[in-house]
């Protein structure tokens, strides 16, 4: 069995245990990448190729994690499958997470790029803003999502692992969405029946200005929202985190608010 054919196989079972189509993507390109770099079969690779591999590239921290949580991922199916003993990718340490730091889009970057979209793209921007959707979440609404009840406008979200929930839309979007048509999704292509994940950020990432992204809108919500009401939980139930951990790497504190607080702090004491 060649890497193609392993990987191929792979994705079959991704796809089963209903991995997101990002993910199954992101994880089958880490192993193909792998497979053109080593060659031979999968199952002939040891644990000091691997190693060789993956010591040799300049990779920022994050996507090292990223490759080695796929290489783990990969060969744990591939021993569970019997096509091979034990996992070569068990010898490559573990990678320490750096601690991310929250980038939201500036305002102004944010309202610029507002003025000069189309209409469908001024709605994907304002999704991701102001209620702080994922790319993916984005491109899967659809009308029959947006409903009304005595309180206002909400939106049923799919998100990250088949997991759903609930985020109130501001009126002016839950007309918008509802005016993109019934019955169909709100952003139409050709991935299933709406755009790809991988296509919603490119519009977003071509609307803003240069380095910024739906997903720098994200953290953008994300602190404004915590600046509202200082409530770190509420923020994480709007985001869809398991974990206000993940939540804290989204939110960007006011340095004017730390100085205050260190202020305040020091005049308590004197």
């Amino acid at each position: 069995m060649d890497w193609e054919e392993a990987v191929s196989a792979w994705s079959v079972t991704l796809r089963a245990a209903g991995r997101a189509g990002t993910t199954i993507a992101t994880r089958t390109d880490h192993i193909r990448r792998v497979g053109r770099a080593l060659g031979g079969s999968p199952w002939d690779v040891t644990g000091d190729d691997l190693l060789g591999y993956v010591g040799g590239q300049a990779w920022a921290r994050e996507t090292r994690r990223s490759v080695r949580s796929s290489l783990v991922t990969f060969y744990s199916w591939g021993k569970a499958a019997g096509y091979i003993g034990s996992s070569p990718a068990e010898e490559l340490p573990a990678v320490a997470p750096g601690r991310p730091r929250a980038r939201p889009t500036p305002e102004r970057a944010y309202r610029e790029a507002l003025t000069r979209c189309s209409p469908r793209d001024r709605l994907i921007l304002r999704l991701a803003g102001e209620t702080g959707l994922r790319r993916a979440e984005i491109a899967r609404i659809h009308a029959d999502d947006v409903s009304e009840d005595l309180i206002g406008w909400s939106l049923l979200v799919h998100g990250k692992g088949g997991r759903q929930r609930v985020v109130p839309l501001p009126t002016p979007l839950a007309l918008e969405l509802r005016a993109r048509g019934e019955g169909v999704f709100a952003f139409p292509g050709a991935d299933g029946g709406h755009l790809s994940a991988r296509w919603v950020g490119k519009i977003g990432a071509k609307a803003l200005p240069h380095g910024w992204t739906l997903h720098s809108l994200r953290h953008r919500f994300a602190t404004v929202a915590y600046g509202l009401d200082r409530d770190m939980f509420v923020v994480q139930e709007l985001l869809g985190h398991a974990s206000p951990v993940t939540t804290r790497r989204y939110v960007a504190l006011d340095s004017d608010t730390l100085r205050s607080t260190v202020r305040r702090v020091s005049e308590w004491v004197a």
